[in-house]
């Protein structure tokens, strides 16, 4: 059974840091595309950041350029994002997401991903 589980989360001042991780277990991503998503309350779920199999494309999300980084260990079948400059807007339950399809490069879109996290809440207070 393939899971992707999230942990990091928490909660942070305005201008803090957080590093979330997403743990898979039952089949390896180490060829998958792989990313970020976030959803607020009352609002529908966003693209955060993705990263390409080989880690060698970003793509970000206009809102966390300069802010959020996307990193990932094939050894320990772990993705990270590193959140910096944290601001209350990036309040949100966020999920991980794998790509099913190898080789691929990191989309903004949720469909190109077969497999998520159940997502971990990050709060930023002012």
């Amino acid at each position: 059974q393939v899971q992707l589980v999230e942990s990091g989360g928490g909660s942070v001042q305005a201008g803090g840091s957080l590093r979330l991780s997403c743990a898979a277990s039952g089949r390896t991503f180490s060829n998958h595309a792989m990313g970020w998503f976030r959803q607020a309350p009352g609002k529908e779920r966003e693209f955060v950041i993705a990263t390409s199999w080989n880690d060698g494309l970003k793509v970000y999300a206009d809102s966390v350029k300069g802010r959020f980084s996307i990193s990932r260990d094939n050894a320990k079948n772990t993705l990270y994002l590193q959140m910096n400059s944290l601001n209350p807007e990036d309040t949100a339950v966020y999920y991980c997401a794998a790509s099913n399809q190898g080789f691929g490069l990191g989309s903004r879109n949720d469909w190109a991903y077969a497999y998520w996290g159940q997502g971990t809440q990050v709060t930023v207070s002012s």
